[in-house]
């Protein structure tokens, strides 16, 4: 019998993660997939039959915007990786490295649209008008949301990975029988972010499933950064993870994730397809996380430094500042703009967390249900006395609940 031949780790291949991943589409007898790129990382404009025609949409102050966002977005990002370590924030999951995505599809959401996240999408976020410094209420540790989504269509972050797939798709479902009910109702479609981790999730599949079935008005939009923590995607995956769309019968696409004008017109594409009744699309956005999954993380233990590199070069950032300056949109004076902006942006997302007080403890126990419950009741007894029992408790307890007696 021949000997068993177990999957191999990721440093016992030497090539880029998307160098692998051909290779393992092809030992799977996988089709080239086709990847939707108007931009590349040289700063060229290519012809897309079906998605060029978008870009005349497109006006030089909202170019302007794309690359406004893409800064804005890193520069917040850096500045909660510091709190971060500095001990203000318990976690944090950056997002560098896949900007274009989030900005690009985010952008061409419109208001009645409504957004499903996970816990990255902080890029999105700033699209759809939430306050920067409400999201990071979450990874200090302080509250469970941060911000009111219906004050922008943008939900909680969802921590339970790939849950909001399926959110998403019911959601979708409340609008397709509001229409129903009411014609002159202003159509609207959900897009549901995952990464290319969770596509694993048998959520995503259930999700998949009754999406099709129903025909609802929703855009699964994946993040596909090559690693999910440690995984690389060819492990994820043995086919490319667009073809799975063709297996529930409805439209894939891939885009390059790191080029923003592709990705606005992709997804406005998709959202106008979903909105129209045509039914879901999926859309996977072939991009790279160039730090870590989390704080907690070290990317240097599972993934090589060639391969950083290799993604480095096409950071969407320096790919949409070359288009700019090649077209004379923009001008020195523009990108000394924005770093001044960020750094008003850092200076206010820092003292805005160090005034984030921490709620008193009881209110916990108060919204467990509605009314009192005799078992969190006794729960929160326990705390009390368990929280008396250290030394000056009751000066600590006092401040601890924001001077509450």
């Amino acid at each position: 019998m021949a000997e068993a031949q177990l999957p191999t780790t990721e440093f016992d291949l030497t090539g880029p993660d998307d160098a692998r991943e051909a290779l393992a589409e092809a030992e799977a007898g996988a089709p080239e997939v086709h990847m939707v790129q108007l931009l590349d990382e040289h700063g060229n404009l290519h012809h897309d039959g079906t998605f060029s025609p978008y870009l005349q949409r497109l006006d030089a102050e909202k170019l302007r915007s794309f690359y406004r966002d893409m800064a804005t977005i890193r520069r917040f990002d850096q500045e909660a990786t510091a709190l971060q370590r500095q001990g203000e924030l318990a976690l944090w999951v950056p997002l560098t490295g896949q900007e274009a995505a989030q900005i690009g599809s985010g952008q061409a959401s419109e208001p009645q649209d409504y957004i499903f996240p996970t816990y990255r999408e902080h890029g999105v976020a700033l699209t759809r008008g939430v306050d920067l410094a409400q999201l990071l209420r979450l990874f200090r540790g302080i509250s469970h949301g941060g911000w009111n989504p219906k004050d922008t269509n943008f939900h909680l972050y969802t921590l339970v990975l790939a849950v909001q797939t399926l959110h998403a798709v019911g959601y979708a479902m409340g609008i397709q029988r509001d229409l129903a009910s009411d014609p002159d109702a202003v159509p609207a479609a959900v897009m549901a972010y995952f990464g290319d981790g969770a596509s694993s999730e048998g959520d995503v599949h259930e999700s998949m499933v009754f999406a099709a079935s129903f025909q609802a008005p929703v855009v699964f939009f994946c993040q596909n950064n090559h690693w999910a923590i440690s995984v690389p995607s060819e492990v994820q995956s043995r086919v490319p993870l667009v073809n799975r769309a063709a297996g529930y019968g409805f439209p894939g696409i891939r885009v390059d994730g790191n080029d923003v004008l592709a990705v606005h017109a992709v997804s406005q594409w998709a959202l106008e397809h979903a909105r129209s009744g045509a039914g879901p699309v999926l859309i996977e956005a072939f991009t790279y996380r160039l730090g870590a999954h989390t704080t907690a993380d070290d990317p240097t233990k599972y993934r090589l430094a060639a391969e950083e590199d290799k993604w480095r070069a096409k950071d969407p950032l320096v790919r949409l500042e070359t288009y700019l300056r090649k077209e004379n949109l923009v001008d020195d004076a523009f990108f000394a703009g924005i770093r001044a902006d960020g750094d008003e942006l850092a200076g206010y997302l820092r003292k805005a967390t160090l005034a984030m007080t921490v709620p008193d403890i009881r209110a916990s126990f108060a919204q467990v249900y509605a009314q009192a419950h005799p078992l969190v009741t006794e729960e929160l007894e326990w705390v009390e006395r368990y929280q008396a029992s250290f030394p000056d408790a009751a000066e600590s307890v006092d401040e601890r609940n924001g001077g509450a007696a």
